[in-house]
């Protein structure tokens, strides 16, 4: 499976980029957020209803251990 990280994928620039990607590029968007739970589900819902696919990755960018934690995680369950 072909996937992008996204960070802040559920606002703003980091949305438009997600979706670019999941629409141009058919990858599998992995929508990276800190807070904003409901907007990121938007960002997903709005890939799917397009055709494409994608799943959450909540972490805070500023932390490295949770970027780390979160990656491992993720590649652990894939």
């Amino acid at each position: 499976m072909n996937c992008a990280l996204v960070t802040g994928a559920s606002r703003g620039l980091g949305k438009a980029i997600a979706l670019q990607l999941a629409a141009d590029h058919k990858l599998h968007i992995l929508i990276n957020y800190a807070s904003n739970k409901q907007a990121a589900e938007e960002t997903l819902t709005t890939i799917k209803n397009a055709g494409g696919s994608g799943e959450l990755l909540p972490f805070n960018v500023q932390y490295n251990e949770t970027v780390n934690a979160a990656l491992d995680h993720w590649h652990k369950e894939n």
